[in-house]
């Protein structure tokens, strides 16, 4: 997947930031999904405006990376949010790690979300996370 992912961006990094976001990123490749021009546009333009190699880079960094040790040093609460339907990072190979790594973690699990459940499920997300900071 990863290999895939630098492949894409290597080869035409406009049509990559298109791609993902037209798709898996927000969801859109779902059945019954309705995909939003005006989000897609907004995610290939901020894409677009970074750096071509760090972008490269970023996904060695992203795929070989063990933040295990650095979690386990976080000491004040965190909520882990995440979508069980997210195609970008599968949920069952990090959510659930990541919140039992941290001293005072909690997981929310949104069914159905994708990993731009910020976006595509704002207000339920954004609920959340002010009652978890008023917690």
């Amino acid at each position: 997947m990863f290999d895939g992912m630098q492949a894409g961006l290597a080869a035409n990094r406009s049509e990559f930031f298109r791609e993902v976001a037209a798709g898996p990123f927000y969801g859109f490749n779902r059945l019954g999904a309705t995909p939003s021009e005006a989000v897609i546009q907004n995610w290939w333009r901020q894409g677009m405006s970074g750096g071509a190699k760090a972008q490269y880079d970023c996904v060695d960094a992203f795929a070989q990376e063990d933040y295990s040790a650095d979690l386990a040093k976080v000491s004040v609460p965190v909520l882990v949010m995440h979508g069980d339907d997210d195609q970008i990072v599968p949920y069952e190979l990090s959510a659930p790690r990541a919140v039992s790594l941290l001293k005072n973690g909690t997981l929310k699990t949104y069914a159905g979300l994708p990993h731009g459940m910020p976006t595509t499920d704002a207000e339920t997300i954004n609920a959340d996370l002010l009652a978890f900071i008023q917690s």
